[in-house]
């Protein structure tokens, strides 16, 4: 499978930033299967830093190898994936740790839905409602040094607008 790295920097050896990052599947190294996310990511970070230039990174990840790894993997935002992003959002996950998980993305549009339930103004029920309909694009997170090493890279492109 070929996955993209969005960043201002090129990424040629992939690493977990050790730091309090409340994403939505907590620290690790960020991929996503769909070279526009990557992109949009690229833009973002850059504009965000004031530093670099927007790059996408690509690896090559061979999924045999999840048989090797924790796993965890949402296919859709469901009430597992609610709760699981919530608690990383707002840094209160203390549940099994995962080497690999794989699961949509929270974007600009699921953040007001995810943000009125984390604060408690819509229950589950109605977040999930509001998620489901959305396509969301997907997100591979690396999450342990033993995940890490089977990332292969082997490109990095200059994003053009």
């Amino acid at each position: 499978m070929k996955l993209y790295h969005g960043s201002n920097v090129e990424v040629k050896e992939p690493n977990i930033l050790v730091g309090r990052r409340t994403l939505d599947f907590g620290q690790g190294f960020y991929t996503t299967s769909d070279y526009n996310q990557a992109e949009k990511w690229a833009f973002n970070i850059s504009k965000r830093r004031n530093v670099g230039k927007p790059v996408v990174s690509v690896y090559e990840f061979d999924e045999i190898v999840l048989s090797e790894l924790v796993v965890l993997e949402f296919s859709t935002p469901n009430s597992d994936w609610l709760h699981f992003v919530s608690e990383n959002r707002t840094d209160t996950y203390r549940g099994m740790e995962y080497d690999f998980i794989k699961g949509p993305i929270a974007n600009d549009n699921t953040m007001p839905v995810l943000n009125m339930y984390i604060s408690g103004f819509v229950d589950e029920d109605f977040a999930i409602k509001r998620l489901l309909p959305q396509k969301l694009k997907d997100q591979c997170v690396f999450k342990t040094e033993k995940a890490i090493p089977f990332l292969k890279f082997r490109e990095v492109i200059l994003c053009k607008k």
